[in-house]
């Protein structure tokens, strides 16, 4: 059994079948809860139809419903990412989750790999779909290697369908719709449309096995459209859950309710034990008060409404929804989105949850951590933890972090996490991880637990700006904006050919850093000396100004 997933069977896991409390609709230990939905208004009598004014051709019927002509583009709500980023990823790897395919590259193992490494297969230059390893929605039987022809020593044993990169099988489908985001839980996978329809493939679990896709589907081998779900703009994936944000802030969820995770009745008597499974609204949402930005723990829920604040829900025992309110007992839950009051002064910008903690940042750059501490999943050293935000255990070793506690000498704009392990980036675009590393899941080249952010380093993301950052289980990924190379003027084979606007030079790469900031380009701009670049292609020689557009640090060449 891998170390990760050791850990996590050691953690207190929910208990089957408990109960949830009830949350009160009034202030209960600091928290609010949110309000109950109004009952809904009497609908307004029809008004009578006032005749049509007369004009030329057939007068048109005025208690007709106006309908789009047939033909007409569909509504676009989504925008789909134009930017293109490299992807590196690190950890274990052991089930082709890093997509660095079956065999060596450049003498890399596609398995434990220790520090950030380009995945080849999805370089910026390449990249043309996106997938989600797990539920891969595609045909992956293999029954081993039957080349004889490779090499032993090459090949890392994994199947090649399941550990390469490849598109997804959308031909059960009429016609393939244009997608913008992608999500997974443990056994599921979703993808969402920019006309902001969802659609799926896989399984929930629960606490029994397999709960099943729908109501009336156990295992869904092909991608098809969850139903009940339109206009969305965002999707955030739990463990075995789901959450979907629509236009309107309002937020859907769905899957595997056995820890108040999905914030309402998981049995009703409509739709029986698998109520749960089709995606409804979780609480109430206005045009004054919505939500505009989800996240999901592994048995957690939240969501930053429109004035910055957070609301959170689920499993409680380690206090990881940012409530204090019975930390330390095993059956502690929050069953509705109630208001974390810890953030009350503070505009929180991002927020994601582990297993059994979480993190958050706010507008100024500060990082807050809480819940969980004995594998340092909160990135704070000891003298951090005090009676007044800490439940300490029987030997006095602090146990819990129970209220959000902002980690020192680090910013923050950007965070990610899941399981014990957590990735924080800097608004320069530098990652720094913490926490659970037995299988290089931080990306800092050890199997010892992290105590403290740490920034990760290695060859292929140096003078990267990280944009994006992901956990597993067991690997991690991040994802930067690739080295581009600029020029203002460009002599080919020694025949000047000048141009007043900038121009690509795909062709350079890998440039190294010498930190050169002369010039006076506008703030977009980070323009260098002039230089001259020899035979970096071929015969081509460049000559005169050039700049890199790059947010963080200057690649040049000398």
């Amino acid at each position: 059994m891998p170390a990760a997933k050791r850990r996590r069977d050691n953690a207190e896991a929910p208990v089957k079948g408990s109960k949830a409390p009830t949350a009160k609709k009034s202030k209960v230990n600091g928290n609010i809860s949110a309000p109950a939905p109004a009952p809904a208004p009497a609908p307004a009598p029809t008004p009578t139809p006032t005749p049509a004014a007369r004009g030329r051709g057939r007068p048109r019927r005025a208690d007709a419903v106006p309908s789009r002509r047939r033909g007409a583009p569909a509504l676009i709500i989504n925008t789909r990412p134009t930017e293109k980023l490299d992807i590196f990823v690190f950890g274990a790897g052991e089930f082709g989750e890093l997509g660095l395919g079956n065999k060596k590259h450049e003498g890399k193992r596609p398995t434990n790999v220790k520090k950030p490494q380009l995945n080849h297969l999805l370089a910026a230059e390449k990249v043309g779909v996106e997938c989600s390893p797990g539920g891969l929605g595609r045909e992956t039987n293999w029954e081993g290697d039957d080349d004889d022809d490779d090499d032993d020593d090459d090949d890392a044993g994994l199947d090649p369908q399941e550990s390469t990169p490849a598109e997804v099988d959308f031909s059960s489908l009429d016609q393939k719709p244009n997608f913008v985001q992608v999500a997974a839980t443990n056994s599921a996978s979703f993808a969402l449309t920019d006309g902001g329809d969802v659609y799926g493939w896989g399984t929930f679990r629960g606490a029994d096995g397999i709960l099943g896709f729908t109501p009336d589907v156990q295992i869904q081998v092909k991608p098809v459209k969850v139903a009940g779900l339109e206009k969305i703009t965002y999707l955030a994936p739990g463990s075995d859950h789901m959450l979907a944000l629509d236009r309107d802030g309002k937020v859907f969820t769905w899957g595997s309710g056995g820890q108040s995770q999905l914030a309402r009745k998981c049995v009703t008597r409509q739709g029986g034990p698998k109520a749960s499974l089709n995606p409804l609204v979780c609480g109430r949402f206005t045009k004054a008060r919505h939500a505009v930005k989800i996240a999901a723990g592994a048995y957690t829920g939240f969501y930053i409404d429109n004035r910055g604040k957070v609301w959170s829900w689920g499993l409680n025992n380690y206090s990881q929804t940012g409530h204090s309110d019975l930390a330390g007992k095993t059956n502690a839950v929050i069953s509705i989105p109630t208001l974390v009051r810890a953030f009350r002064e503070h505009t929180i910008t991002d927020i994601d949850g582990g297993a059994h903690h979480s993190l958050a940042c706010n507008s100024d750059g500060e990082l807050f951590t809480f819940g969980r501490v004995d594998g340092h999943q909160v990135g704070l050293k000891e003298d951090a933890f005090t009676e007044e935000n800490t439940v300490f255990d029987e030997a006095g070793k602090p146990r819990i972090l129970k209220l959000p506690t902002v980690v020192p000498d680090i910013r923050a704009s950007f965070v990610a996490s899941s399981s014990d392990t957590s990735i924080a980036i800097s608004p320069e675009g530098n990652g720094y991880s913490w926490g659970f590393s037995e299988n290089f899941q931080t990306g800092q080249a050890t199997r010892k637990d992290v105590e403290v952010p740490r920034l990760i380093e290695s060859d292929d993301i140096s003078g990267k700006q990280l944009v994006w950052a992901g956990v597993g289980g067991q690997y991690g990924i991040t994802m930067g904006l690739p080295n581009i190379f600029w020029s203002f003027s460009v002599a080919l084979n020694s025949s000047s050919a000048s141009s007043s606007r900038p121009c690509r030079l795909p062709f350079i790469a890998k440039l190294p850093d010498v930190r050169n900031t002369a010039g006076s380009l506008p703030p977009r701009w980070l323009d260098l000396n002039p230089r001259d670049f020899l035979r970096l292609s071929g015969g081509s020689f460049l000559f005169f100004a050039h700049a890199f557009e790059h947010h963080g640090d200057i690649l040049s060449s000398n």
